[in-house]
């Protein structure tokens, strides 16, 4: 798998049922359906750096940067396709400084409410842990929120849990969580 031209449309990482993973460009529909997840995971509680209400516009400016990032090699953006719609987005993040070249962090993992429970984040994961292991990242980190974050996905996906780090933001709707952090080896 080469990822050496990010400005495709598609990219098939892989294909089960009518879920496909593909490499996201920059294109205006691409960073709409991008946006419409952002809210919707905002709106139902989602810990992903965002506060509820969150607008449109906003949503955007976040994808038209982070897409921005993609095209300059410094992450890659994946998205799960059911058809013709995307139902769920993972980043990972590679702009690591300096002295941590073998290191990677995952970022922004997201599905659509109506997709949830159906093996879509578990695929998304997969096609970032080999991303990384193409682009030599031997170590890759998260971290997921105290409370209703997904602890329990990650472990399962043999993620280690590090620790936990008190009142590390607010929740969308108001009030702190907690984080968790977690790194994983991925294997080649």
């Amino acid at each position: 798998m080469s990822l050496g031209i990010y400005n495709l449309t598609i990219y098939i990482c892989y294909n089960m049922g009518e879920i496909k993973i593909l490499l996201l460009d920059t294109s205006p529909h691409i960073r709409a359906a991008l946006s419409e997840i952002l809210v919707e995971v905002v709106a139902n509680g989602g810990s992903v750096s965002f506060m509820h209400p969150l607008e449109i516009e906003t949503a955007d400016k976040f994808w038209e940067n982070s897409l921005a990032a993609a095209t300059r090699g410094e992450r890659v953006v994946l998205g799960a396709f059911d058809g013709k719609h995307l139902v769920g987005t993972v980043t990972l993040l590679l702009d690591c400084p300096p002295n941590q070249p073998h290191r990677a962090e995952i970022a922004k993992l997201m599905t659509r409410m109506s997709h949830r429970r159906m093996g879509v984040a578990k695929m998304l994961m997969q096609a970032a842990e080999r991303i990384a292991v193409e682009k030599k990242r031997t170590l890759l980190v998260l971290d997921t929120a105290t409370e209703d974050g997904a602890a329990k996905f990650y472990e399962g996906l043999g993620y280690n849990f590090v620790g936990e780090i008190p009142g590390y933001a607010l929740k969308p709707h108001c009030g702190l969580t907690g984080t968790k952090i977690y790194w994983k080896q991925p294997e080649a």
